[in-house]
């Protein structure tokens, strides 16, 4: 009975200071499941066409990070003060679950157009994307404390610009290649879902820095 007691006033304590420390795993958890995701499709680009599953574990991620997002959703509305500004909470929610959906996505464009054999843009577009997510997770344990991320914000932002310019040449060649124009709409399509996948790790990557910046 007094232990029981004294855990429930331990978690009196940390709602009431603002510092349940649940936002915090979910986030860090929500990070980790993007690098998965995005090894996983690293993966399965590679071996196009004889990894199929992948894209069914990609979608089981996807899921995961489904249930993290509304987790913490759901986490937001029960508790009375919350370490963060709750627009904020839901904002990063957001934009983690944006990364594993379009991951998803690209998964599934690959599937669905019978993609025979990988091109080397998107192959090093997936790498670009893997180690964007790698910082985003080394990055989101300095939250707890609001500790300086720069190093890793930094390192997403530069990512994000060698994908653009990659996938701006990738779509250019294959509109310059002579290359049956179904090939082309079917790649373009899946170059644009790679290049969002980076650009909402920016997106994590800018709000992260400034949820920090705003707590200090």
């Amino acid at each position: 009975m007094v232990k029981t007691y004294d855990a429930a006033m331990a978690r009196l304590t940390e709602v009431f200071t603002g510092r349940d420390t649940r936002y915090f795993d979910l986030f860090e958890e929500h990070a980790r499941t993007a690098v998965t995701a995005a090894e996983l499709l690293q993966r399965f680009i590679d071996g196009i066409p004889d990894a199929p599953q992948l894209a069914k574990e990609i979608g089981r991620v996807e899921s995961e990070a489904d249930r993290i997002t509304h987790d913490l959703i759901q986490h937001v509305g029960a508790t009375f003060v919350t370490p963060l500004e709750r627009e904020d909470i839901l904002e990063l929610a957001s934009a983690l679950d944006d990364v594993v959906d379009y991951i998803d996505e690209a998964a599934d464009l690959i599937l669905l157009y019978k993609v025979e054999a990988p091109m080397e843009e998107a192959i090093a577009l997936c790498a670009i994307l893997h180690e964007a997510t790698i910082a985003l997770s080394k990055a989101m344990p300095r939250l707890r404390t609001f500790g300086d991320v720069r190093h890793y914000t930094v390192e997403v932002n530069r990512l994000e610009n060698d994908a653009d310019r990659l996938s701006r040449q990738a779509i250019a060649g294959l509109f310059d290649g002579g290359i049956d124009p179904m090939i082309v709409i079917r790649w373009k399509d899946i170059f644009e879902r790679l290049e969002q996948a980076v650009d909402s790790t920016e997106r994590v990557a800018n709000i992260l820095e400034g949820i920090i910046i705003k707590n200090r």
